[in-house]
């Protein structure tokens, strides 16, 4: 593959570091999970912006979360069609071959990839709608939490439709069959987490009323 070419010197120097510090410190760690293969406890489903950083806000060990990550944190419903489903396989995987007991789907402020839908929804952003964008096509995951936030003053919807994102795949992930077997059986919770990045906090998603609050 002649495309390929070798890591930028500062990704080298890094590593190089990590390795003679935190990999020598945890050796033994590092073996037991390559020898014993993983076993997390939670799966996280974040956006792939690089400002969200899960494992940093949870103070989390190697091995501890599996980690799934795409624009706006978007989970599709359950469709067994025969195309490609990274975040469905994702989802398969953690629950029926890893066992996790959570899945935690975290949105966060001032994503990309919402503001792009809300353009989209509003007829703003054309490049989105067309059959080849595929960052449009997966974005209209989104649309029906767009419809909950329409009627909401403009300047409030785009913070809305943050939160949305959460709410709609919490509720595409209840469409999985094998999702809402470990539910009923005990075996799974499902959480909905949002994320202000410039201000630190959490927000949790309380089922009694269907409201975010913060942690």
């Amino acid at each position: 593959m002649h495309s390929a070419r070798p890591l930028p010197e500062y990704l080298v120097r890094r590593y190089q570091g990590w390795k003679a510090t935190a990999y020598t410190e945890n050796r033994a760690w590092y073996r037991r999970l390559a020898d014993e293969g993983q076993r997390p406890r939670a799966m996280v489903i974040s956006c792939c912006d690089s400002r969200v950083h899960v494992t940093s806000i949870f103070g989390a060990e190697t091995g501890e979360f599996f980690i799934h990550r795409n624009i706006a944190n978007l989970v599709p419903p359950y469709t067994p069609d025969g195309d490609h489903h990274g975040t469905s396989a994702a989802v398969e995987y953690a629950v029926s071959s890893l066992k996790v007991a959570h899945i935690i789907v975290m949105g966060h402020s001032q994503c990309g990839g919402v503001a792009g839908c809300h353009a989209m929804c509003h007829g703003n952003a054309p490049e989105l709608e067309e059959k080849t964008s595929f960052v449009g096509t997966w974005l209209n995951l989104l649309r029906p939490g767009f419809e909950r936030v329409s009627e909401l003053p403009e300047e409030q919807q785009v913070k809305a439709l943050e939160r949305e994102a959460v709410l709609v795949s919490l509720e595409n992930l209840s469409t999985f069959p094998f999702v809402q077997k470990a539910m009923e059986d005990g075996m799974l919770t499902l959480h909905g987490l949002y994320n202000d990045i410039g201000e630190g906090t959490l927000e949790f998603l309380d089922p009694t009323d269907s409201k975010f609050h913060l942690i």
